[in-house]
């Protein structure tokens, strides 16, 4: 039996040795003939450039549910309306600013956008955010909507309503009659301007409606992400009008659209962005400053999937 042993027992020791050498080998080559390519670390695997989030108020772009501390938050997909994140979406706020979406809605679905509006001298009244119109003065529709979208000037609110519907009061009743045919059922608007006034509330989940709504319309679409624009007074006089949204100014993937402000209502923003053709809304209530501007970054980088 002796000369069989021999040969068996080198062949195991060899074979063994090659063994161990090819696990040796394979501990400090960067892959195996045939294997399947390695994952990169998620950091360095990344095919599109990540712009630069930073933490606040315990939401980071990585984080799987987004975490705020504003009053109120809805994230929706702005194509199918499905939710993704909310958080008090039906408790009735005040709005601010961001119900002169609604103020827009109603005059470009009411046409004749170079028609020529007459300056009221009740318009030139309104404080505290305004252009500066005097009263007698004409201007393009379209040219006062396009400053109410980017700069939230209340005199041109006030001017474009009243030219509408005769007065504030029936301009603020039929922005709640659009509202009610959209389904925002929690929406009550007694101005334009989003100025306070007794009574007047909405949600996130209404003004999300009311977003993708306006949206569609390619005027407001264009309108709501323009960074900068230069007004002319009647007298020839220009002004350059740059938008209130730091979010567009910040975010590369943010298509809009409008900010607001009041004592009563924080800070509050409703923002869209697109990439790849995924389309995200979110609004934000009762935020503060510079967290609104965090948040609502952070939640649209999370509702475009890009965490």
């Amino acid at each position: 039996m002796k000369p069989f042993l021999f040969p068996y027992t080198r062949a195991l020791v060899i074979g063994s040795a090659l063994l161990l050498l090819n696990a040796c080998q394979s501990s400090t080559s960067t892959q195996a003939p045939g294997a399947p390519p390695r994952q990169a670390p998620p950091h360095t695997n990344s095919s599109y450039p990540q712009p630069s989030l930073p933490s606040f108020g315990g939401i980071h772009p990585k984080a799987p549910r987004p975490s705020v501390s504003a009053r109120a938050v809805i994230v929706i997909h702005a194509n199918s309306g499905t939710v993704l994140y909310q958080k008090n979406a039906d408790t009735h706020y005040p709005v601010a600013s961001t119900q002169k979406l609604m103020m827009a809605l109603i005059l470009v679905e009411a046409g004749n956008m170079s028609k020529n509006i007459r300056v009221a001298p009740s318009d030139t009244y309104v404080e505290p955010t305004k252009m500066g119109l005097k009263s007698g003065d004409h201007y393009r529709k379209d040219d006062l909507l396009r400053a109410v979208l980017v700069r939230s000037s209340n005199d041109i609110a006030h001017c474009l309503a009243r030219d509408h519907a005769g007065s504030m009061p029936a301009f603020a009743s039929q922005m709640t009659r659009r509202a009610r045919q959209l389904g925002m059922n929690n929406s009550v608007f007694k101005t334009a301007s989003g100025l306070p006034a007794p009574g007047q509330y909405s949600t996130a989940r209404d003004l999300s409606i009311l977003a993708a709504a306006a949206m569609r319309q390619p005027f407001i679409r264009q309108t709501v992400r323009t960074k900068s624009l230069t007004f002319r007074f009647a007298n020839g006089r220009t002004k350059p009008v740059k938008t209130t949204n730091k979010v567009l100014l910040s975010y590369p993937y943010c298509t809009g659209m409008k900010t607001g402000y009041t004592r009563a209502a924080g800070k509050c923003l409703v923002s869209s962005a697109t990439h790849n053709g995924r389309n995200i809304i979110v609004v934000v209530l009762g935020s503060k400053t510079p967290t609104v501007w965090y948040e609502s970054r952070a939640l649209l980088h999370w509702g475009l999937k890009l965490s």
